[in-house]
């Protein structure tokens, strides 16, 4: 049964909600009223268009998986799988700005990474998703709490920071921090091959954020799931980040298919300076002296 929820004038200003398509916004806002008192509901892209979507035919359980994949993919929403095995999402920052006066029982499982504190093993899934790389562990200081205001999960910023440690509705897992663009020239090539594993507060949601940050206008999201899988498999690979900017800043310029990425970063990692032009071939001065008299 929806419900009357609160919307905060700072949600118009989001950062994460702007990274978002105005579908994928909209259906965020409504999922506030559809979720139990917890911020759970059933992640069912059908039941979710029908409750939110009715009167909008032209966005049916296709655009609202898609909307769904960039609210997880931007730490807005949780997708998770319950121990009934069914699919479930979770509005990661609800507790934090919904306030209920008598919330009813739980109707829905605990989010395994922000309920229970658990990492769980991604399932795999058709939608392209973009997992994080790494989750921060609860009970971090004023580091965390720095990385929590710039994170993608944080929908609404307010003056104060929730306090880390417990296990209550508001105890959420930083995510990764929101570095911005970053700008590299199209010519300059990092030095070196693959290298170490890339750090861990280097994800392809962040590669991917910069990504987007750079272009002029927001490319479609099934391109970006595209693009963001090849990332990941890269950086699983162990490459280097700095390979995948760069190359990730050529595939942007000559706008070409994400499948293209590996070569590109190849490209990148391998370039090797043009060898001097060959000159062409003219006899010896002396002659006698060059071939020992024999001609």
């Amino acid at each position: 049964m929806a419900r009357i929820r609160t919307i905060k004038p700072e949600a118009f200003a989001s950062e994460s909600l702007a990274m978002v398509s105005l579908s994928a916004e909209r259906t965020f806002f409504g999922l506030l009223t559809q979720a139990d008192d917890h911020g759970r509901f059933r992640d069912q892209a059908a039941v979710i268009a029908g409750l939110l979507w009715s009167l909008r035919p032209d966005h049916g359980p296709l655009g609202v998986e898609d909307d769904l994949s960039q609210l997880h993919e931007t730490g807005l929403i949780c997708r998770y799988e319950g121990g009934d095995g069914k699919r479930y999402l979770h509005i990661v920052t609800f507790a934090r700005h919904q306030k209920i006066n008598r919330p009813s029982g739980v109707r829905h499982p605990d989010c395994p990474r922000h309920d229970l504190g658990l990492v769980p093993e991604p399932a795999p899934r058709a939608q392209g998703d973009l997992p994080e790389a790494s989750v921060s562990p609860h009970g971090a200081g004023a580091a965390s709490r720095s990385v929590e205001e710039n994170a993608g999960q944080n929908m609404c910023s307010e003056p104060s920071s929730p306090t880390h440690g417990g296990l209550g509705e508001g105890s959420g897992s930083p995510h990764d921090p929101d570095l911005g663009p970053r700008i590299m020239d199209l010519g300059s090539v990092p030095s070196g091959g693959a290298s170490a594993p890339a750090p861990a507060t280097v994800s392809a949601k962040v590669l991917i954020g910069e990504y987007v940050a750079a272009c002029a206008e927001r490319p479609p999201s099934s391109f970006l799931g595209h693009l963001g899988r090849e990332v990941r498999t890269l950086l699983a690979e162990g490459i280097n980040p700095d390979h995948i900017r760069a190359a990730l800043v050529r595939q942007r310029t000559k706008g070409v298919h994400p499948t293209t990425l590996p070569s590109l970063v190849n490209e990148v990692m391998n370039a090797t300076s043009r060898s001097a032009p060959r000159q062409a071939w003219t006899n010896p001065a002396d002659a006698a002296a060059a071939y020992g008299g024999q001609l």
